[in-house]
Formats: C-alpha cells, structure tokens, sequence
C-alpha cells in the first residue's frame, strides 16, 4: 500500500527593508530571519547560538525594536524594516559603541557581539540617564560566555555618559526608537501578579521589586493574608521544621533557636541546583517581626547566593498580615538567570506556594486542636509530611511567566 502523500508547503513571496535596501524574496512558512539574513542575504554577522530566543546572540531589530531573529519567522516580516549588525557600518552611535567595546575589553570570542552591541546601541538610543543596575537589567536578554560583562557595562556606561555630556557626532539624531515593553523596565514597579490562583485562605499576593539597599542587590517586598489570628501564625514562624516543610524545595538539617542550617533545590530544565547553607534568625516578639539572615553554594556550578528575609505580622480583619522584604545577590553561572520579570515572577510564585502550605498547615493544626493555642500535633510538626519537599521547578515557573506576559499583553 502505497503511503499517504504529504501535504506540499509552498514557498511565499515577501517584500521588507533590509538595512535601508529594498528586498523581494521567496521563502517557506518554516524559514526563519536569522536563517533568512544568513543564507539568502549573505548577511553572516547575524549569529545563530541557543536557536531557542534565549541567548541574545541573533539579535536585529524589527522596525526600530531588539527582536530575536531566531524565533521569528522571515514571513512574518513582510512590509517590515529589518536591521541586522551590518547596517550600521556609518552609524555615529554604533562607532562610538564599537570603540567604547574595544576600550572597556567588553569581547573576546566575539560571537555574541553583534547582538550584544545592537542591544547596546537600543539602550543609548532609548534611556539617557542609567546607572549599573539600569543597563544589566537592560542587557539581561544577551548572554556572554567570555566576559563576565563587567568590560561590556562599562562600554554602555562610558557611551551614556558621552551622551549626557553632551558628546554626539555630527549628524547623529535618528527616529525615534520605539520602546521594546519585554525589555524597559521601570527601576521599581509594583502590581498583583497574573495568573496565580489564590490559596484558600491565603489572599492578596503582591508585590515591589526594585534596587536593594546595597549596591548589586536586588528587593522585593511582597505579602499575603491568611485566615488565621496573629498569634497563631506567630507561634508557627518560630518552628523552623514547620515553617521549611511550607517552602518548596527546601530541607532542614540542623536548627536551634538562633540558627539553621539546610538547602533548597532548585530545577531550572535540565539545569539542577541544590544551594547548601546556613543563616541567623532574629525575632521580636513585640512586634511581631523577624528576619533570616543566610548564605549558600552550589557545589555544582559554584554560585553564590546571600540574602536577608524579613517579615512582619500585622492583624487583617480576623486574619493576619504577612509582609515579606526579601533582599539578595546572586553570582556565578546561575546569576545568568536572575532577570528581572522572571525574577519577580519566581520569587512571587515561590511565596504564593509558601502562604498556600502555610495555610494548610494552620488548617490541619486548627482541626487537631482548640483555638486557644496549638495542638500537639501542629506543634511537633506531625501535619505535615516528613519527607523534604519536591525540588523547585523554576523552569515551569519560567513558562507559566511567559503565559502571563502574553495574557497581560494580549488580554486573554
């Protein structure tokens, strides 16, 4: 028997801009820009890396915006204005950003360099004023495997301030460049975050993000409400065993009452971590608030991660308050995945999980025992499981943002 015949793709005509010039061409529905710049325009400095939208390295823009060549298809492109890293062989900006590259030692290998510099050029276009913070935050969509991006922030630090002082070439002004939304974030936003189902009894979770107080640090203050008097919830912060078995991915090896000792492990696709460490605690009981101080290694990849937990209980109604301020820094390898939306989005979801937990436990506690103090079992911690808690999955909270982002977008 003779097998079934597939459907034949037919090529499509299209018409763009390509760095200034006019181009009319042929192309299959599957063919992508970067594919397209490379194989049919000879446009070879478009480098192709992740081929995933993830590295940065095909970066062009599309009608004046950064735009990922390598996830989006060339037919999409039709009537569009395409600008790959050759069409800015006379551009002043681009000169200055080249020469500031050299002088800041920002490349090496230099493959991801084209994409590198148009996002730079789009920062300088863009934002006239920006401190370190501002432009990682900017360039966090371009991964470097050479540099460490010290030379290449100080290259966009030393070209902003040209600017500022007033330092243009002749001839430089250009069009206004639209502002790409995925890639300008405000210094410090706050909102309700998408998508998350609220937990019973655990309500109205948002949050802040913005600069910590220490420079290279990151904030965010974000909170919720449990249906539980203050006292109670209070009694169950100060029991450390009860108080990991609600956050996930975590593990309690040692604790007394001034300190702990444990890990969190975390999955990010096939990337695994698992962040050993030890932290200090503090608490006042008079005003019902407390904080983690800690650090942790990941004897994997070798990065660093320390921060401060502080939280502050407050009554809400017949419920209580819980105010979270968490501040932190993370280096190594797996500081390659701290940008800002998925930052906000995975530590949100990580204490949306947390206040859901917490309020199971409170619930399990209250039918175990009178509402005049814990039961035995809640005190002990017979509640809940014994077992540490599943590894936290960054990688499908990483898709759930990405979903949000869409619907917020797109309002579905």
């Amino acid at each position: 028997m003779n097998a079934p015949s597939l459907p034949m793709v037919l090529a499509k005509p299209i018409r763009l801009t390509v760095n200034g010039d006019a181009v009319d061409a042929v192309v299959e529905p599957r063919t992508s820009l970067a594919d397209f710049l490379r194989e049919q325009q000879r446009l070879t400095g478009t480098h192709l890396g992740c081929e995933h939208g993830i590295c940065g390295a095909c970066t062009v823009l599309l009608d004046g915006a950064p735009a990922r060549s390598c996830i989006t298809y060339a037919i999409q492109c039709d009537g569009a204005e395409v600008r790959s890293i050759e069409g800015f062989d006379n551009d002043p900006l681009m000169g200055r950003l080249r020469d500031a590259f050299s002088r800041e030692h920002a490349l090496q290998c230099g493959f991801c360099t084209p994409g590198m510099l148009i996002s730079s050029w789009d920062v300088c276009s863009r934002v006239q004023t920006a401190d370190e913070l501002r432009i990682r935050e900017e360039l966090s969509g371009n991964l470097c495997r050479c540099t460490g991006y010290m030379g290449i922030v100080a290259a966009v630090k030393r070209v902003i301030a040209e600017t500022e002082t007033g330092a243009r070439g002749a001839g430089e002004k250009t069009a206004a460049v639209p502002v790409c939304r995925a890639s300008a974030p405000a210094p410090v936003q706050s909102f309700t975050t998408l998508d998350h189902a609220a937990p019973p009894g655990a309500t109205g979770v948002t949050q802040e993000v913005g600069a910590g107080t220490r420079e290279g640090w990151t904030r965010i203050q974000d909170g919720f409400t449990v249906d539980h008097p203050v006292d109670r919830v209070w009694q169950v912060f100060g029991d450390m065993p009860m108080v990991t078995r609600c956050l996930p991915g975590a593990e309690l090896l040692e604790h007394t009452d001034r300190s702990i000792k444990g890990q969190i492990r975390i999955s990010f696709g096939p990337i695994k971590a698992g962040f050993a460490g030890s932290a200090t605690l503090e608490r006042d009981e008079a005003n019902k608030r407390g904080v983690i101080r800690g650090a942790g290694r990941d004897s994997l990849s070798g990065s660093r991660a320390k921060g401060d937990i502080g939280y502050t209980l407050s009554p809400s109604g017949n419920g209580t308050r819980v105010g979270v301020d968490l501040e932190f820094m993370l280096q190594g390898p797996l500081a390659q995945f701290s940008r800002g939306g998925l930052v906000r989005d995975f530590a949100s979801r990580l204490i949306a999980e947390f206040a859901r937990n917490l309020s199971a436990q409170l619930a399990a506690g209250t039918q175990g025992g009178s509402a005049a103090g814990p039961p035995a079992a809640l005190a002990s911690g017979r509640a809940a499981p014994a077992t540490p808690t599943a590894r936290l999955d960054a990688g499908a909270i990483f898709g759930r943002w990405v979903t949000s982002m869409f619907r917020a977008l797109f309002g579905r």
